[in-house]
């Protein structure tokens, strides 16, 4: 293991250079929070990719195919068509009309402190489930690598610990700058990291069509603890009660209503990820922001192809491994992994060793440090910028703003910590496909739920108030949370499944709450500067710039005459 842990201290020594040496001498909070908004496209897409491609990207997303088959490509599925509306409907908008976060651009668009609240309220929610799910596989990918723990804790608290303790130094150095340019290095060394394990696989004969004829001829089994004792059991068909499921078939995870639930989770979930949305205002224009998302858009086709490529092949090929790797024996039953997030890992020892573990180790690494740093950084810019700035002292200079920020990223870094610890993977395998893409899953729901309508309606709909914001947020947050919480005490059984992907569901209430109560409240009086501001061209921006100047001019010239006039 020693070649596996150098190649781990070396990336994080890296990162953390990186981070230090890209950071300004006197940044302001434009260079904390937005990198001063100079990032060109390619960058920025890869930045964003490194972000968006978490731990449920890398480890999840192929973890959710190798338990569950054909139900775990619309994990997939989801998170790449997640752009495809920030590309229609937010990107060059969003960034025409500028600000510092989700909070504030709503606050700013509808004139309300109000709605600033509440929606730091919600993006924290956001942020707080989606980084514990990135703290999981920080602990899933060091027990595995490692094996070792620290000072007396586990290997799984170890690798919690370490990574959030990493990236958060990370973050309060270098802000928005160096994590920019930590994220698009990053990505490229996940998706080289995929390159390889794909080549490595493809070179070792692995077909993907015949891989997937072979799985499909057996029912689909998966380890489950039964009596205090880990065997394997034969999984339930969600579409055909009374008959097995196949991997190459549909039913291993959901039924009809849960699959389209689960894409429609994830798409509409995209565009309110707080920690998305903000690098969007790291664009020099709202051009270079819609150029950004096609690059994302493409990035994301070939990495979560490599990632369900990798996923089946990790089903097919390692109970074939199992007799010449004898430290195999205790991570599977029967020649299944246990823990579904070790499928890539265990790929990688078998095929490159030390060495192709830690590579692979590193890259989910990099996946975890990569999320958790846009996390914190947007939890910073929402309490220190939205709260700190804004409510608390809104005297505040550049230095105290700024350390504003870097305490709130101790502070939800030290939460999202604890929680995680609080976990065991092992124990919640049998019931979640992939305990860090289900968790994932309810972050989206709730970005989904009670920030994507409002956020949507506020960009495209004239007629959207303070108050209806306000309305919609809080019961898409309401219903969401209600109804996941209900879905996991069920056991996501029949209309479980639909309720721990509540979208569908909550976010149609938000728009009509949303819409309801806008209809009996009024606009912003700016309205029409407002709207100019999110969809006027250059040069109608600069018209309406001219106008204004020319007639405070002539109010000005004309209250001089009336005072010479006396």
């Amino acid at each position: 293991m020693t070649v596996s842990v150098l190649m781990l201290v070396g990336l994080l020594v890296a990162v953390l250079a990186v981070g230090v040496f890209i950071q300004p001498r006197r940044a302001s909070t434009l260079d904390f929070y937005l990198a001063g908004q100079q990032v060109g496209v390619v960058t920025n897409a890869c930045a964003i990719c490194g972000d968006y491609f978490s731990a449920a990207s890398f480890l999840g997303v192929a973890a959710a195919v190798y338990v569950s088959g054909l139900d775990g490509v619309w994990y997939a599925t989801g998170f790449a068509a997640g752009f495809i509306p920030v590309l229609l409907f937010v990107a060059a908008p969003l960034r025409r009309f500028g600000e510092f976060s989700i909070p504030d651009f709503l606050a700013r668009r509808l004139q309300s402190e109000r709605v600033r609240l509440t929606a730091v309220t919600v993006v924290q929610l956001i942020i707080l489930s989606y980084l514990v799910p990135q703290a999981v596989g920080s602990g899933i990918t060091w027990e595995l690598l490692v094996g070792t723990g620290i000072a007396g804790l586990s290997p799984y608290a170890t690798g919690v610990l370490v990574s959030t303790t990493l990236i958060t130094a990370l973050v309060t150095l270098g802000g928005m700058r160096g994590t920019t340019w930590t994220q698009a290095v990053q990505f490229l060394l996940l998706l080289a990291a995929f390159v390889w394990l794909t080549v490595a696989v493809l070179g070792s004969g692995f077909d993907y069509p015949d891989a997937v004829s072979e799985l499909s001829r057996e029912p689909l089994t998966n380890p489950d603890i039964v009596d205090g004792v880990w065997q394997l059991e034969g999984d339930a068909n969600r579409l055909h009660p009374d008959q097995p499921v196949y991997f190459g078939e549909p039913g291993g995870r959901f039924g009809h209503l849960g699959q389209f639930a689960l894409i429609m989770t994830l798409v509409m979930g995209t565009a309110g990820l707080p920690h998305i949305m903000n690098r969007y205002f790291t664009s020099p224009t709202g051009t270079a922001a819609r150029m950004t998302t096609v690059w994302v858009l493409g990035l994301a086709g070939l990495f979560y192809a490599l990632a369900v490529l990798l996923g089946t092949a990790a089903r097919a090929l390692i109970p074939q491994a199992v007799p010449d790797h004898p430290w195999l024996d205790n991570l599977t039953v029967d020649g299944v992994l246990r823990v579904p997030e070790h499928a890539l890992l265990v790929l990688g020892r078998i095929y490159g060793g030390d060495a192709g573990l830690g590579f692979i180790a590193t890259g989910a690494l990099i996946a975890v440090l990569s999320t958790i740093a846009g996390l914190l950084l947007a939890s910073a810019a929402s309490w220190g910028h939205d709260v700190y700035e804004r409510h608390i002292n809104p005297r505040a200079t550049q230095r105290q703003a700024i350390w504003a920020g870097r305490a709130a990223v101790l502070v939800v870094a030290v939460l999202s910590a604890l929680i995680a610890l609080g976990l065991r993977p092992d124990s919640m395998a049998a019931l979640l496909p992939s305990i860090v893409a289900t968790m994932v899953t309810w972050a989206f729901a709730l970005a989904g739920s009670a920030l994507t309508p409002v956020f949507i309606l506020s960009i495209w709909w004239r007629g959207t108030t303070a108050p209806g914001a306000v309305a919609g947020m809080i019961t898409g947050a309401t219903v969401a949370i209600t109804l996941f919480a209900t879905g996991t005490v069920s056991g996501g059984q029949g209309f479980g499944e639909l309720m721990l992907t509540p979208t569908i569901i909550a976010a149609p209430l938000a728009t009509l709450v949303t819409v309801v109560v806008s209809r009996r409240t009024n606009t912003p009086l700016d309205l029409e500067q407002l709207w100019l501001r999110l969809h006027g061209t250059a040069a109608d921006r600069q018209a309406e710039r001219l106008a204004r100047l020319t007639i405070a001019g002539i109010t000005t010239r004309a209250g001089s005459r009336r005072e010479g006039s006396r």
